[in-house]
Formats: C-alpha cells, sequence, structure tokens
C-alpha cells in the first residue's frame, strides 16, 4: 500500500495532507511555520523524506528548510545568496536601470538523481545550485549573464524565476520561465543559455514579438517527452514540439486564455490541465464558476471539469506553482486556491472534492507517492 503526500505552501504556513492510494481520507497536518509565507515546497525524486521548503517573511527575511523525514520535522540550512560577478542592472518598470537584488526564493526543484543537489529560482530572476543538501549555494551565473539580462524587467509579481524544468533524459537540458522575460534553456548544464520565445506574441511590450519581454506565468512537461513544452502565458496557451525553439497557441476553446498554472496528466502526455480566469485585471473564474479545463489532444480541443466545483459566486485565484498530479493510476490532480481551498480529483479531474478547507491563501501544491 502507497501513501500519497500533498505538500500545501500558504500565507501563513505550510500544510501536509496525507493519505492512503484510494485518496479518499485525508489527514490534515500544520501549520508549520505559521505566519510565515511558505513559497514552495518539494520533495527528492530520489529520496522521498528529503524535502526543501522555501519560506520568507518581511521580518526574518528569506530562509530554506530541510526536512529528512517526509516533513515531519526541519532544519534551517544555508541562506546565502549571493549573485556572481559584475551585478549590473536590469530594466525597472519605466524601463530605467535598476540594481540586481536578491529578494526571496520562488521555486525549488531537486535533483532527479541526487537528493544532495537542488536548484532555486530566485526574485531577482536568477538561478542557484546546491549540492550538499541546501547548506550553500552558488550562483548559475551564465543565465542571468546572459546577453538580454539588462532588458528583463519585472511582471506584476515581480522579476521572479519561477518554473524550473530538468530534463530526465538529459542532465544537461534545464529550461526556466521568468517573468517578465519569457522562457530560457541550457544545453551544457548552464554554461549558456538561450531565449525559447519565437512564437510568443505580447501586446503589452514594444515589440510583440522580442526576443525577451514576455510574461511567461508556467511551463509543464511530460517526462516521457521532454522536447514537448506547454505553457500559460500572460494570455495565451502555447506549445512546442521541439524543446521551446518554436511555439504556437493552442487556447482554443477556453473561455479565456488567462492563467497561472498548467499540469501534464502523469500516464497520458497528451492531456493537459488549465484553470482560467477571467483577465490579468480580475483574477477570478469566469461567470464566477471555478472550472478546471482539460485537453486530451495536447491543446485546442478543451472540456470544462466541473463536477464537485462550486458553479457560482466563486472569485478565487489558482496561483502558478499552485496544481499538481500524482503518479497513481488512476492520475490525481490537485490544486489550492486563493481561498484557502485545496481541491483533489483520484480520477483524473472527472469529479472533484475539497480535501481541506480554509486555509490561509495557498501558494503552491506539490504532491509525492511514497511506498
Amino acid at each position: 500500500m502507497s501513501a500519497v503526500r500533498v505538500f500545501v505552501g500558504t500565507r501563513k504556513g505550510a500544510f501536509v495532507l496525507t493519505s492512503d492510494e484510494n485518496r479518499e481520507k485525508w489527514d490534515v497536518q500544520g501549520p508549520q511555520f505559521g505566519g510565515l509565507e511558505i513559497f514552495h515546497i518539494k520533495s527528492s525524486p530520489a529520496d522521498p523524506d528529503r524535502v526543501y521548503l522555501s519560506q520568507c517573511s518581511d521580518w526574518f527575511g528569506q530562509q530554506i528548510q530541510r526536512s529528512d523525514d517526509g516533513g515531519k520535522t526541519w532544519e534551517t540550512v544555508g541562506n546565502e545568496f549571493a549573485y556572481e560577478g559584475d551585478v549590473g542592472t536590469h530594466q525597472w518598470y519605466d524601463g530605467t536601470p535598476h540594481p540586481w537584488e536578491f529578494k526571496r526564493v520562488w521555486h525549488l526543484e531537486p535533483s532527479l538523481s541526487d537528493p544532495d543537489t537542488v536548484y532555486a529560482g530566485v526574485e531577482d530572476a536568477a538561478l542557484f545550485r546546491s549540492t550538499d543538501g541546501g547548506k550553500t549555494w552558488s550562483e548559475i551565473s551564465g543565465l542571468r549573464h546572459h546577453g538580454t539580462g539588462s532588458q528583463w524587467q519585472p511582471g506584476a509579481g515581480g522579476l521572479c524565476l519561477h518554473t524550473i524544468i530538468l530534463d530526465p533524459k538529459d542532465d544537461k537540458r534545464i529550461f526556466i520561465a521568468i517573468s517578465a522575460a519569457g522562457a530560457f534553456r541550457t544545453d551544457d548544464g548552464g554554461e549558456s543559455w538561450k531565449p525559447i520565445n519565437q512564437g510568443l506574441r505580447s501586446e503589452f511590450i514594444p515589440d510583440p514579438t522580442a526576443e525577451v519581454g514576455h510574461c511567461v506565468h508556467r511551463i509543464a512537461m511530460h517526462p516521457a517527452h521532454p522536447n514537448v513544452l506547454f505553457m500559460q502565458k500572460h494570455w495565451d496557451i502555447m506549445r512546442s514540439d521541439d524543446a521551446g525553439d518554436s511555439w504556437r497557441e493552442v487556447s482554443g476553446n477556453l473561455p479565456s486564455d488567462f492563467g497561472f498554472p498548467i499540469a501534464v496528466h502523469t500516464h497520458e502526455p497528451e492531456t493537459i490541465y488549465v484553470v482560467p480566469i477571467k483577465s490579468d485585471s480580475e483574477h477570478y473564474p469566469p461567470e464566477g464558476k471555478l472550472r478546471v479545463y482539460r485537453s486530451r489532444t495536447g491543446g485546442n480541443d478543451w472540456e470544462a471539469l466541473t463536477d464537485g466545483l462550486p458553479q457560482a459566486d466563486c472569485y478565487v485565484n489558482v496561483l502558478r506553482d499552485a496544481m499538481a498530479v500524482d503518479s497513481c493510476d488512476p492520475c490525481g490532480v490537485y490544486f489550492g486556491t486563493t481561498g484557502g481551498q485545496v481541491y483533489a480529483s483520484a480520477d483524473a479531474g472527472d469529479h472533484w472534492t475539497p480535501i481541506v478547507r480554509d486555509l490561509p491563501a495557498v501558494l503552491s501544491v506539490e504532491v509525492q507517492l511514497v511506498s
């Protein structure tokens, strides 16, 4: 019998939800680090008991926590994140130069094979790596020193590196996304980086088809098909079949193609999930109806999944890191809302149930299967 753990980061603490593989009854533990913003929690694929957590507060600053017992207890590890080389500047909202400043860790991505290696995406946009379990961190500075770095400027949530995808078939290949700079790829372990934004169009920047400057909200990939990427952008659902070298829109019949999360079914590489919201200024579901949309064809054709979700007077949002899928069969799908609900479906989205309510606003959701 396997257990399913769902790690939930919120505005005021971390929660661990546990169930068996039937996913019918859930035990809720928390809050841990009550009162602190928990931007992201993620376990190591190489060791399910190794978990990394990013917490931040105005009083105590940024801290990385590590657990070696599946999130029951935590240890504060290294919190020194120093930009390497000439700091230089990036663009501010009005186009003026602004010095690079470290503010917080948005996303943690443990290595697929080594529990002591973990990557961190930070604000201002940079990528860091630790190879000693989070005790020390070094910047992968080739990204920030890419020739376009001085042109990057913050999105509404800040200049954040929020997505890190490690290619399971090529340990030298990493994909990242930055709001609002775009998507980038390295094929040599981080020494050099390539903007992968061809085909993206953003009406709110001076050159709508520029090499950089696009507000990418989230990228997803199925590990069996690492050349196929799906993207939720600031308007538009996009797809790439060549590892990001080119993109095409697959928004199709969605009621709105604005949103934040995007996820891929564990066993069906062409099945993807998004949660549309009304617009970039109205961050709530169209018509006040909370609907997850699923495409079984890799985009364009979408169906609304509503069973168990509120279909009237619902005005919550689902943030970019707040959706996850498990590896059970059938596949489980999970998402958290800014209203403090965490919804789960044990049948790939056909039916939903709130497995916990009334948490603080949910910032991130991750899931793992434990033997």
